[in-house]
């Protein structure tokens, strides 16, 4: 467990910039933007001074219109240079510091006025820039966002942005309470158990039958997706769309505190929760391959789970809750409940925080759908508890059927 070595040639960035970046990367197009066709091919390139864009041309007879996958237009730099110039000049860099790290990356210097433009154009997607000024009271721009290596079967890169947290606790009454969370993550580079993700089971792996009676799923459009929408629009590669999100979510979004945070939960918390709390965690399903290649098979484990890890991918502060995200493309078709319910589970007894102070969702660029996970486990008895008002106006009865109820 180390911490990220920066290129030599570039400043001490504190490791958030360590990463393989490039100009020509770009997002391929999924259906014509102005159809919304998927029959379309593609149409040669338009050559920039400092990018090839893919061109597409729509098949659509009533359509037939050229398009790219990128929807910002008129820009003469790279839509990747301009989601780093934001991420770097957010961390706390100067205006003329963030353009020599860029050309030092990427060859090119927008200049302090142009970089300006940026950060005015996008101030109301990234909304950190209103705590920025503050947060660069309380450390420099290198030591902002912890960022550590760990190899739990495979490298995770946790990211810890300490000051946004600080300002969250400290200055707003309503997350005061939320001190344990800063606790935990504080001790996350030096306190992990390193050896439980190499023996536990993962917890994305593991299929548990969570009863979802009186649950309910709010399906609704926030900032979570506009970022998605803009940084995505950079990523080619889809292994490379986590990595990027968080680091985007990290430098530019007021609330998004950490990314890639390791939790556990052992067989004697899980019995705690049941016996000391009264909440409904079933038997699980464990997925095993018998060796590589091979078709999967299940095999039904009876009794709790000797030790579950994870990592989840954001972690928010905000209204007065921890709210845990999960990035799954296509998140309509998702349904990581069991998952996130199991995050929920874990750092609510890392943390000692109750169940009741968090909140779960996932989305894409598209769609956004959050849960509290206290309703998977925990059950009313009282029949005249299952009928409540939300904040949208509108009344909703909790149905005691094991199905999800999406609103």
């Amino acid at each position: 467990m180390t911490k990220i070595i920066e290129n030599d040639n570039l400043p001490n960035t504190g490791g958030f910039g360590a990463v393989s970046l490039g100009t020509a990367q770009e997002k391929i197009a999924e259906r014509c933007p102005y159809c919304q066709s998927k029959d379309f091919v593609k149409r040669g390139l338009r050559k920039k001074k400092l990018e090839s864009v893919q061109l597409y041309l729509c098949r659509n007879p009533e359509c037939g219109r050229t398009f790219t996958a990128q929807f910002i237009k008129g820009r003469h730099y790279p839509i990747k240079l301009i989601i780093e110039g934001l991420n770097y000049y957010n961390l706390g860099w100067g205006l003329e510091q963030t353009c020599r790290l860029l050309y030092q990356k990427f060859g090119a210097n927008p200049g302090a006025s142009t970089l300006a433009g940026w950060v005015a154009q996008y101030a109301g997607l990234c909304r950190y820039c209103r705590l920025r000024p503050y947060a660069l009271k309380i450390c420099k721009p290198q030591d902002t966002v912890e960022v550590v290596n760990m190899a739990h079967r495979q490298i995770y890169r946790f990211l810890y942005h300490r000051p946004k947290l600080r300002l969250a606790i400290e200055e707003h009454f309503k997350h005061r309470h939320l001190e344990p969370l800063k606790d935990y993550l504080d001790g996350v580079a030096a306190e992990t158990p390193h050896q439980y993700f190499q023996e536990g089971l993962r917890i994305s792996e593991v299929k548990t039958k969570f009863s979802t009676a009186q649950m309910i799923i709010r399906k609704k459009h926030n900032y979570a997706n506009e970022l998605a929408n803009f940084v995505l629009q950079a990523v080619k590669e889809n292994k490379q769309r986590h990595s990027e999100l968080q680091r985007f979510f990290i430098a530019n979004d007021s609330v998004t505190v950490a990314a890639e945070v390791p939790v556990y939960i052992r067989k004697e918390d899980i019995e705690h929760m049941e016996n000391q709390l009264g909440f409904e965690i079933p038997e699980y399903l464990e997925t095993k391959r018998s060796r590589p290649n091979a078709d999967i098979v299940e095999k039904k484990i009876s009794g709790i789970p000797r030790l579950l890890t994870g990592h989840i991918d954001l972690v928010q502060v905000r209204n007065g809750q921890i709210h845990l995200l999960d990035y799954k493309p296509n998140a309509a078709k998702e349904k990581p409940i069991e998952q996130l319910t199991w995050y929920a589970l874990a750092l609510s007894r890392l943390t000692g925080l109750r169940l009741y102070e968090f909140k779960c969702a996932w989305f894409d660029e598209h769609d956004y759908f959050e849960f509290f996970p206290l309703h998977v486990v925990k059950k009313i008895q009282n029949r005249k508890q299952k009928r409540f008002g939300l904040k949208i106006g509108k009344v909703v009865e909790l149905s005691e059927e094991n199905k999800l109820n999406i609103i």
